[in-house]
């Protein structure tokens, strides 16, 4: 589904990511590891078109979306849950919602979607009508990622999903994020929480200093000594 070769992005004089090359199968839930800095904020911005790459070549379903404008990314079936959330604070629940499908032109298929992401997320079917402000840290999250759904996306980035939120919400959000794998939707998950990935993606790969340093199944990192090395650094 997905397809990248040799990406390389710079931010001025500073290298971020150097001959990244990497292989997504659709259906896959996977897992992008590595310490702070190592990159893997970068690659989602770039897989998105937030970020244009100086070199390297990025293909979606044989389709080379290299140059493509965000919007057009969007328009393609990747939709990105931002690190930090990323929701409008002054826009309610419900305005947030319709936001994400602002590239779609179905009214009808958009209002079942919406429907759908209350049913999905019924914390958020209760705050209908409140501003994005005032939910909780979990709550935003779910927005974030119902969000990112409205879109109807096949491929689906998500940017440290788990960051600042309990354990139990972190869980509820993992298994929202493996009902996708079910239904078919691609995801491709940075994230720190090295146990999580390990214990639900179907493959992993850990950046280091902007490179791919590691990749295989769970089982086969497991018992690869060299994977703490490799995610915390140096």
């Amino acid at each position: 589904m997905l397809e990248i070769s040799d990406l390389t992005v710079k931010y001025g004089a500073i290298q971020a990511l150097t001959g990244v090359s990497l292989r997504i199968g659709q259906g896959q839930l996977v897992g992008i590891l590595g310490a702070n800095g190592a990159g893997k904020t970068t690659l989602l911005r770039t897989i998105s078109g937030i970020v244009d790459p100086t070199g390297g070549t990025i293909s979606l379903n044989g389709s080379n979306i290299t140059q493509r404008k965000a919007d057009d990314i969007v328009r393609l079936g990747i939709a990105h849950v931002p690190e930090g959330r990323g929701i409008f604070p002054d826009l309610t629940v419900r305005e947030n919602l319709i936001v994400g499908a602002y590239t779609r032109r179905s009214r009808s298929e958009v209002h079942a979607d919406y429907a759908s992401m209350l049913e999905m997320f019924p914390s958020l079917a209760r705050r209908e009508r409140q501003d994005g402000s005032m939910l909780s840290g979990g709550e935003q999250q779910m927005l974030a990622l119902a969000r990112a759904l409205m879109a109807r996306p096949t491929l689906l980035l998500a940017d440290e999903i788990s960051l600042g939120l309990a354990p139990v919400i972190t869980q509820q959000v993992f298994e929202h994020l493996k009902a996708l794998r079910e239904r078919g939707i691609t995801v491709m998950l940075v994230e720190q929480n090295a146990n999580l990935v390990m214990k639900n993606a179907d493959y992993i790969y850990v950046l280091k200093h902007g490179q791919i340093v590691l990749q295989g199944t769970a089982q086969e990192l497991a018992a690869n000594k060299d994977l703490t090395d490799a995610y915390l650094g140096e």
